[in-house]
């Protein structure tokens, strides 16, 4: 009877902010003279209805059947997107463009050749500054079509100049998609799998970069050319776990937008992410007053563009602002305080809900549950881990996906669930088979877990000294140091031998680090 989500007008509808709502209305008056008609009544039932429901339809709008229903939500749908790209085409460049293209077109089929190409002539210009060379090219083409038909007298030697801006752009766009292809199947391998679990993983990961990388020279690439070769080094070194040269080709990502400052606004969300990358690689790297700094910039750009970003800049605004606020607190041990953040992730997470994918959640998800965990509080970061295991993501992020049953059976065994324990042991055991993904640390923790069930607590005092002393070697070997950026499993091992919570542990070693 009903569909909640997925019916693509109704999410199209609730996507809508107030003043986008209020421009389709007076789009739809201007376009009928007031005679809005059934289109209009059912957007304004949707508009106001919390589901999706085909028979609230039929019952609110008079005269509407059951069979019209169809071709009337897809011409709804169309005045919609039409209503949006009249409103937010002046805020992107590349459909300003496509704007003057088209006008040149009709210039053009009006024979109107020289009115066109001075149309065109503006628009290259444009194209060129906000390093849009793909509708450069395309305008270039159509110069190139108008020149070889009409005889336009319009500039001396037109035919070679437009040839070899051609090639040019042809040049710099085979280059750009070379590399942006890479950048995208090193993402893809991260968002499947994560860091590299063992030699194997980075022989086949150097091998594919190094077989992939185009030969470029740095100095001659554009704008693009060099944010692609930058990502695409940032997400090959985040795989291989080198963390140094990830954050010095974030910072080159982000230091590129800084030199050219109006592309910020150009493609906010490259930038975004550019940001987050750095904030990554400088908490993962330990390098807390970059990390700071960079913190306290993203938060400026998001509150002087708040009423420009669109809705994808905003949910990356909050997504990677908060992400980074968290790793503050588990940089210096402050779970507690973290806490107090909940409320205003667990808003915001439900203002985005139409939006958010399952790889936000699985990171927001283990994030938060080791917050809790962090700070004591076993209940709550069982709550979120349950999340994680019963969300069914397939393949999607294994990494958070295996250390958030980890973290589960540590937090069962703190609150003393050791009837439950022996069986989820076992459940972890599979799912690792599954996944073919059981590294020395996971097998140290796994057994120590299974052991030490039925053990006194005198026994347990010594294999937990046993296992930390197990653990230390492997927290250094590059293959195993893996589980140690997804579970601070020797934090936890220190306080269990010292009676202390984990957070002073961690705020301990902190502050020695920065004395």
């Amino acid at each position: 009877m009903s569909n909640k989500i997925v019916d693509p007008l109704f999410r199209l509808i609730k996507s809508l902010s107030k003043s986008e709502k209020r421009h389709f209305r007076l789009y739809v008056n201007r376009l009928s003279g007031g005679d809005n008609g059934l289109f209009m009544q059912l957007f304004d039932v949707l508009d106001k209805e919390k589901i999706y429901d085909e028979t609230i339809l039929l019952k609110k709008i008079k005269g509407l059947k059951r069979l019209q229903i169809s071709n009337l939500k897809r011409h709804l749908y169309r005045q919609i997107l039409t209503s949006l790209r009249l409103v937010n085409t002046p805020k992107f460049v590349d459909m300003a463009l496509r704007e003057q293209i088209d006008f040149a077109r009709i210039l053009y089929s009006k024979g109107l050749y020289l009115q066109s190409l001075k149309v065109l002539d503006k628009a290259k210009t444009n194209a060129r500054s906000n390093h849009q060379d793909l509708l450069e090219l395309e305008i270039i083409e159509f110069e190139k079509l108008i020149e070889s038909r009409h005889i336009t007298r319009s500039i001396e030697n037109r035919a070679d100049q437009l040839t070899i801006a051609s090639e040019r752009r042809n040049q710099i766009l085979n280059s750009t998609s070379k590399l942006s292809n890479l950048s995208l199947r090193l993402y893809g391998l991260y968002i499947k799998v994560g860091h590299i679990r063992h030699e194997q993983d980075f022989l086949k990961v150097k091998d594919f970069f190094n077989s992939n990388l185009p030969p470029v020279d740095p100095s001659t690439l554009t704008f693009f050319e060099k944010i692609n070769l930058y990502q695409s080094y940032v997400w090959y070194n985040y795989i291989i776990q080198n963390f140094s040269q990830c954050f010095r080709y974030a910072s080159k990502w982000v230091e590129l937008f800084k030199s050219q400052p109006s592309m910020k606004m150009v493609d906010p969300d490259l930038f975004l992410r550019g940001m987050n990358t750095l904030l990554s690689a400088a908490f993962m790297t330990g390098y807390r007053s970059k990390l700071l700094e960079t913190l306290e910039e993203l938060e400026e750009f998001q509150e002087k563009n708040k009423k420009s970003l669109d809705t994808n800049s905003q949910l990356l605004a909050f997504q990677y602002f908060y992400a980074a606020k968290i790793n503050l607190h588990f940089t210096e041990g402050t779970f507690s305080e973290g806490v107090l953040l909940v409320p205003e992730i667990e808003s915001k997470l439900s203002e985005f809900k139409l939006h958010l994918d399952q790889h936000r959640l699985l990171v927001f998800y283990y994030k938060l549950a080791c917050l809790y965990f962090g700070s004591g509080d076993n209940e709550r970061s069982l709550d979120y881990l349950n999340y994680i295991i019963q969300l069914k993501a397939g393949s999607l992020r294994e990494d958070i996906q295996c250390f958030a049953r980890f973290l589960h059976l540590i937090a069962h065994y703190e609150l003393g669930n050791f009837t439950l324990l022996e069986y989820l042991v076992k459940s972890v055991y599979r799912f690792l088979a599954k996944m073919e993904d059981l590294s020395q640390v996971q097998q140290e923790i796994l057994t120590f877990l299974r052991q030490t069930l039925n053990r006194r607590e005198t026994d347990i005092e010594e294999a937990l000294i046993e296992l930390r002393s197990r653990l230390i070697p492997l927290a250094k070997d590059p293959f195993e140091k893996r589980s140690f950026l997804y579970l601070d499993i020797l934090s936890w091992l220190d306080s269990k031998i010292e009676k202390r919570p984990v957070q002073e542990i961690v705020r301990e070693k902190y502050l020695r680090k920065r004395r």
